[in-house]
């Protein structure tokens, strides 16, 4: 793969940077793919764009604010509460976010060369979001080489992982202190550490305590 391109699906936060560390590791030209579609704080797309100049790759927003106009949710919405109900999907979900996400990243990959695509979903770290489990990944990865009568791979680093391990992976990679200082995860737009309250937030740092306590042990 060092002699191939990939495009990292980038949004800023802890586990997409996480990614595009590893990708600049594993591929030899690396591009970044960040998505416009109306989410409630613009600080994640200019957090993103900071740290892809920062690292040296390129940067591309794509405009999907079609998916405002369709979906009405917290992520969407700013007088939607952000909840997280048993039994229900987060207030958080955006339908279909991902599958165009991918789909519009692949076609941005054909037109560039590339024929990785890298994405931060997590099966381990569910949080009840349908469109970041293993199988759906594979299944999409299938339906877009058939569509594009391509040969895409689909790769994710952290589908196995829980947010400590995810923490462990950026430490292996060098960058720990980057993740934890630039990163935008909260759902409120605050970067580092961010609010402390919204789930994001939550699950960030209780896997930073985990790993902290792992290496320390």
């Amino acid at each position: 793969m060092k002699q191939e391109k990939a495009v990292v699906v980038f949004s800023g936060g802890q586990d997409s940077t996480t990614c595009l560390f590893w990708a600049l590791k594993q591929f030899k030209e690396v591009t970044t793919v960040t998505f416009d579609y109306g989410q409630r704080h613009h600080a994640e797309i200019e957090c993103a764009r900071n740290i892809a100049e920062e690292l040296g790759v390129s940067f591309k927003v794509l405009d999907m604010t079609l998916i405002n106009q369709l979906s009405a949710n917290a992520l969407t919405r700013d007088t939607i509460k952000i909840t997280e109900e048993v039994g229900e999907l987060p207030s958080t979900f955006v339908p279909g976010r991902n599958h165009l996400f991918f789909s519009f990243a692949a076609v941005y990959a054909q037109a560039i060369g590339a024929s990785h695509l890298v994405t931060g979903v997590s099966e381990t770290d569910f949080s009840g979001y349908p469109d970041c489990r293993d199988t759906f990944v594979k299944s999409l990865n299938v339906t877009l080489n058939l569509a594009m009568d391509a040969k895409f791979v689909m790769h994710t680093p952290l589908m196995w992982l829980d947010k400590a391990s995810v923490w462990e992976l950026s430490d292996q990679l060098g960058a720990f202190d980057f993740i934890q200082q630039r990163t935008l995860t909260c759902y409120n737009g605050i970067p580092a550490a961010g609010c402390g309250t919204c789930p994001a937030c939550k699950l960030r740092s209780q896997g930073l305590e985990e790993y902290l306590e792992r290496r320390e042990a």
